[in-house]
């Protein structure tokens, strides 16, 4: 122990023995990939099964914030698929190197990473559990960071595994960015959790259209419910939901999962998206899928193998001057046309990121589906961030471009695909449902001149409204109600996984045989709509 404890010192006195990675070498090799969670089935990153190293039998060792020593070569690219500003800024070179590692009951924490600029702070970070158990995820209790006065900011993060190092690998990103040149900052995790991945053999019965419920019991898991819903075209939405004996997993994602029998092989549903934080899995699939003779079906689902109830935390001094080049702002106040009430108010640019921020009137949505920055004919990708009321901005990464290049360059915002809402009137006549009953039933209206058909029905004591209309440039109803004396009772919806205008609204636990039902709010689509705004001009 006095040898390794030598060592270290001697490597602290002269950082320049200190062997970082070769960041050139390690952008090289970059492939582009993604971990699809939201809107996908998520993927499971299995790791191999690790050794324990024992240093000194009965002693725990931890490195407090000392330099990293071995030069490993880190591709960050699946984790900054989404980020691609931070990873055209590794490739440049630029990013604070940390590279300081503390250990605490057999994890090793590593920041490797830091970006600190005018629009947000970005931490790259390792986490290494050094065990014999075959652990496939990892979370906190706590993420995040601490000022130098102790205030917690909270922030965004995500982590994938690394089989070839043996770890996993991770970001935090937050909006917070100091209010000065320099910030002292603390990168705190806290109550980390270990988790393996279990499947559970369900026999469930494609065939039968009523409710399934089968008992788990255990691994902290009580059953399974799976409802199943035909749709057009030959497929199948199939509803998964897992009640739980420990509330420690609420906030764990299980899978529903189909096997191909004849190729070993899980089919891969066409749509799948979670409710009621992951409780709630919908699924489409072809319904030959699910029929097929010889499937088999099972749940995968996360078990907690350890809790370790240790703080991890590491110091830094950050600093925005590397990323000072070319970052500049710019107020705009520019009026969007045909979008009354909305002006693109200004503009931060750093080496990561373009930010427009907008000022809008309460309750006016900004009425587009895809955003485009054209800078001097190169096209960089957009999205909504909604974090103060009625100031949106619209977020842009800057792959492969470089900050001090956009400021000489043309600026101009693209917006495509209009989808325009609109609120139901309650003069308008009701849809009259009658003779409710688990039998599917239609009815025939129209609104703004948009043919909708209906269909309704009851399942498990809950009424279902689906909607649907055969002009494709209706974006569909999204909510429906009906009239409680003169309160208004809304259907919840269900997310539609079709990719049409079709929407179903919920009532649940409802026992009348008829019923008036209003549409509250829908949507009209233009899809061929451009609206294109020069933000600046070149130089």
């Amino acid at each position: 122990m006095e040898r390794i404890e030598n060592k270290v010192n001697n490597q602290m006195k002269d950082s320049n023995n200190v062997d970082y990675p070769d960041f050139d070498q390690m952008w090289s090799s970059i492939q582009q990939d993604e971990l699809k969670v939201a809107g996908g089935e998520p993927v499971v990153l299995r790791p191999r099964k690790r050794k324990r190293f024992a240093l000194v039998a009965g002693l725990s060792v931890a490195l407090m914030a000392t330099p990293v020593y071995a030069a490993l070569n880190y591709d960050w690219s699946s984790m900054l698929s989404h980020r691609e500003g931070i990873q055209s800024a590794l490739e440049q070179g630029l990013g604070q190197k940390i590279e300081q590692s503390v250990t605490k009951e057999g994890v090793t924490l590593t920041v490797h990473t830091a970006f600190i600029d005018e629009n947000r702070t970005v931490v790259l970070y390792s986490l290494k559990p050094e065990t014999s158990q075959d652990v496939t995820d990892i979370d906190f209790k706590l993420i995040g960071l601490k000022d130098s006065k102790g205030n917690f900011i909270e922030g965004h993060h995500g982590h994938k595994w690394n089989k070839d190092l043996g770890e996993f690998q991770g970001y935090f990103e937050t909006d917070w960015v100091g209010k000065g040149q320099t910030a002292d900052v603390e990168f705190i995790m806290e109550n980390m959790r270990l988790f393996d991945n279990k499947k559970q053999s369900i026999s469930y019965n494609p065939n039968d259209s009523t409710t399934q419920v089968f008992p788990i019991q255990k691994d902290g898991l009580d059953s399974v419910t799976l409802q199943s819903f035909e749709e057009a075209e030959g497929k199948v939405l199939l509803k998964s939901t897992v009640t739980l004996t420990d509330p420690e997993l609420e906030s764990r994602w299980t899978n529903f999962e189909v096997i191909n029998d004849t190729v070993k092989s899980v089919e891969k549903a066409e749509g799948s998206s979670y409710l009621d934080g992951g409780a709630i899995l919908n699924q489409i699939f072809k319904s030959e899928t699910l029929r097929k003779e010889g499937t088999k079906f099972r749940l995968s689902y996360d078990r907690i193998l350890e809790t370790k109830k240790s703080t991890w935390s590491i110091n830094m001094n950050l600093s925005k001057k590397q990323l000072e080049n070319g970052s500049f702002k710019q107020v705009l106040d520019i009026p969007m046309d045909n979008v009354p009430g909305t002006k693109i108010h200004e503009m931060k640019v750093t080496p990561t990121q373009v930010r427009l921020k907008f000022t809008r009137d309460d309750h006016n949505a900004i009425p587009f589906k895809e955003y485009q920055l054209d800078v001097g004919g190169t096209l960089l990708d957009g999205y909504f961030m909604n974090i103060q009321p009625n100031e949106p901005e619209l977020r842009f990464e800057m792959a492969g471009m470089d900050a001090a290049a956009l400021a000489n360059q043309p600026v101009t915002l693209v917006a495509k695909h209009r989808i325009d809402g609109f609120y139901g009137d309650e003069n308008d006549k009701p849809i009259h449902l009658t003779d409710i009953s688990e039998k599917h039933q239609t009815a025939t209206s129209s609104i703004a001149g948009y043919p909708i058909s209906w269909t309704y029905y009851l399942k498990d004591n809950n009424l279902y409204v689906e909607t649907l209309s055969s002009d494709p440039t209706f974006g569909g109803v999204d909510r429906t109600y009906y009239l409680d004396g003169k309160e208004q009772n809304l259907g919840r919806p269900e997310p539609n996984l079709t990719g049409s205008n079709k929407s179903i609204d919920v009532y649940k636990n409802f026992n009348k045989k008829e019923l008036d039902i209003y549409i509250y709010s829908y949507a009209i689509e233009k899809p061929n709509e451009e609206l294109r705004i020069p933000l600046k001009s070149g130089k």
